[in-house]
């Protein structure tokens, strides 16, 4: 298939590298405008550039903290004007922050992971939903994670967060539906996937990359950690209309390690 998100304008965020940056080239490829967001200025323009070599005309970039909320109203207005409306919204940043035991955690490591991995789903679903309303047929994808169906010591922070998401999503997800909108809202959650976030684990193996994923492989019943296209699919299927019956759900990419 082809063009399965043509007409459609994504907002994007996190997406100068990673997770983001594997579903901005996909979604763009299937014909939808979008609107990249990162701290990374630098790196957000650079994947627009490269998405426009290949889709002409596409892709914007726009500087963006999504833990303020001053920003979210600016980059969506600026998004919405860029793109002609707004119709899909992935809230894709997050952070990994410190991997440390409950005992030895600190408020700020906790209050930085909660500022990055759930305030900004809930000011990016707040100050896009009227955007989405009016598209007609909306879809909002927040990206959580099998530590938030799974907890795991030293991730108390993460875990926390990412189970935030996966409730918040079918709290939004239910609004949605009672208020007669047709704004979908979904969460993805996939276990390790050969992106940045790893490299804490990396480093723990002594920067042997290899070694590092090979461990983390070890309880995948797949036996390989995920690559970025493994979620960007999924993310493809949520933004279009073949999910049009689906909110409120939970998509679990983690090669059968929850199935466990």
């Amino acid at each position: 298939m082809s063009g399965r998100v043509a007409g459609k304008a994504a907002l994007i965020t996190g997406a100068a590298g990673g997770l983001g940056q594997a579903m901005a080239r996909m979604l763009a490829r299937e014909g939808a405008r979008v609107a990249v967001t990162d701290t990374n200025l630098e790196g957000a323009r650079a994947l627009a550039e490269a998405i426009n070599a290949e889709c002409p005309g596409v892709a914007f970039a726009f500087a963006h903290d999504v833990t303020d909320e001053a920003d979210w109203v600016a980059v969506v207005d600026q998004a919405v004007a860029a793109m002609g409306g707004l119709s899909i919204l992935i809230n894709n940043a997050g952070i990994g922050g410190q991997l440390v035991w409950a005992e030895q955690d600190t408020l700020e490591n906790w209050r930085r992971v909660q500022a990055v991995n759930v305030e900004s789903i809930m000011l990016g679903c707040k100050h896009a939903m009227p955007h989405l309303r009016a598209s007609g047929a909306a879809s909002i994808i927040n990206i959580s994670s099998v530590a938030g169906l799974a907890a795991a010591p030293g991730m108390g922070a993460y875990n926390a967060t990412k189970a935030a998401v996966w409730m918040y999503t079918k709290t939004v997800a239910l609004e949605a539906a009672k208020a007669g909108w047709n704004v979908r809202c979904n969460s993805v959650h996939p276990v390790f996937i050969k992106t940045p976030i790893l490299d804490p684990f990396v480093a723990m193996a002594g920067g042997d990359e290899a070694t590092a994923h090979e461990k983390l492989a070890r309880g995948i019943p797949l036996k390989r950690i995920g690559e970025p296209d493994d979620v960007a699919y999924c993310a493809l299927y949520l933004a279009s209309d073949e999910s049009k019956f689906v909110t409120g759900a939970e998509f679990k990419i983690d090669g059968g390690m929850l199935a466990q």
